[in-house]
């Protein structure tokens, strides 16, 4: 067995998440669309029943059951911030999903800018991170767009250098991308960024669930994503500097509270989905081989484990759609540059059409996704946006060697 295979304990894992366990029509469910969401560890299930069973309450009430739950938010907070390498958890926001809480903040950062600033997207982003800047545009906002190297779909640096000019006012990137998992090297874009007088935002929606997030070590001033995609509810999360998050005029109703993050929290909260946040939290810190350090430290050796696991998955996923006479990869495929890519693999197979491969998979209870992925800017940069995008092969830490194999061989023997 590899170092890679024992990283995890892949039996062990799976029994932490009660729908692996799933059939239909005798047949178990094999969950290969991972990055459109992933299945939820029984300690989520646990925190969100426990939150309803003893504490429902709203925020700020002098009684048991609202203290109770403020306590709770704030502990979900304060590992947000371990999660993330925040300073403080000052500096996290909670909010319904990424593509919202982008919406939200974009419109605030829209109150500093003035017509002929400009913002710098790249042809990986999901449509979350270039909508929003876009939607600027009738204020007098350019949005510039970075090009890709092809093939490997790596993000192009010297064309991220040509869109910069002195009118830059925000930079914002993919963390990893969502359709063919190129991770771009974030720190030297953030430098590049800062350097030119701009603030740096970061979708880490699909990194979450693959490796440690460190917002200090990126250096970025802005960092979004989802808990529903790192094994937790339906819920988004920001980091952003304190001193800019305090700057930043937000949108929101007069009694609420102008001090730290709740500021930029409108309404009331998903008090119960956020139980369900610090429940994938400590899921993921329980699978540090040391249980005595940090939240953070629990939580750094923890992703790495499923790192190394799922470049053990993907490897043989890569190699495997490799031997199938007309898959076309799209993403790095390099086995020695696997650490800049996330498991998520993306095919074309002309003449046949994505959906229809996605189905045919789907009938065998193995599950995938299919088409534009929300990145209509890089289907359309791989001529695929009118060709019905992709298949995409989404791998995650719960999913078997076996798993793998399963996908290749079905695919071998695909006849439509």
């Amino acid at each position: 067995m590899s170092l890679a295979t024992e990283a995890i304990d892949v039996e062990a894992v799976r029994r932490h998440f009660p729908a692996l366990s799933l059939r239909i029509d005798g047949q178990p469910v094999v969950y290969l669309d991972n990055p459109a969401g992933t299945q939820v560890a029984q300690r989520v299930i646990d925190r969100l029943t426990e939150y309803w069973r003893t504490m429902n309450a709203n925020q700020g009430g002098a009684f048991a059951t609202s203290q109770r739950s403020d306590a709770l938010l704030a502990e979900t907070r304060t590992m947000a911030a371990a999660f993330l390498n925040a300073r403080s958890p000052a500096e996290i926001v909670f909010g319904p999903n990424m593509t919202t809480i982008t919406f939200a903040v974009s419109r605030a950062i829209g109150r500093q800018l003035e017509p002929g600033d400009e913002i710098v997207v790249s042809r990986l982003e999901h449509d979350a991170n270039v909508a929003p800047w876009l939607a600027l545009a009738d204020q007098g906002i350019t949005v510039r767009v970075a090009d890709i190297a092809l093939p490997a779909c790596t993000l192009d640096l010297e064309s991220l250098k040509r869109q910069l000019t002195p009118h830059t006012r925000l930079v914002a990137l993919t963390h990893a991308s969502n359709a063919v998992g190129t991770i771009p090297p974030l720190r030297q874009v953030a430098d590049l960024a800062h350097a030119a007088g701009a603030w740096f935002w970061v979708d880490a929606v699909h990194f979450g669930p693959h490796g440690a997030i460190d917002v200090q070590a990126i250096d970025c001033d802005f960092l979004v994503c989802s808990a529903y995609k790192f094994y937790g509810p339906h819920l988004g999360l920001m980091y952003g500097r304190q001193e800019l998050l305090e700057r930043l005029r937000p949108f929101k109703v007069r009694p609420a509270s102008d001090q730290g993050p709740g500021r930029w929290e409108t309404g009331t909260q998903n008090h119960e989905g956020l139980a369900g946040m610090l429940g994938a939290f400590e899921y993921l810190a329980g699978l540090s081989p040391d249980g005595n350090g940090t939240a953070r430290a629990q939580l750094v050796a923890a992703m790495g484990r499923l790192a190394q696991y799922e470049r053990f998955l993907v490897a043989r996923l890569l190699e495997g759609l490799s031997r199938i006479p007309g898959v076309q990869i799209f993403g790095i495929t390099d086995p020695a540059r696997l650490g800049e890519r996330a498991p998520t693999v993306s095919i074309a197979w002309p003449p046949h059409q994505p959906e229809a491969i996605a189905r045919w998979l789907g009938q065998h209870q193995v599950f995938t996704t299919h088409g534009d992925h929300y990145a209509p800017g890089l289907m359309e940069r791989l001529g695929l946006q009118e060709r019905g995008g992709t298949l995409r092969i989404g791998l995650a830490h719960y999913n078997r060697a076996s798993a793998v194999e399963l996908v290749l061989e079905l695919l071998a023997g695909y006849r439509p």
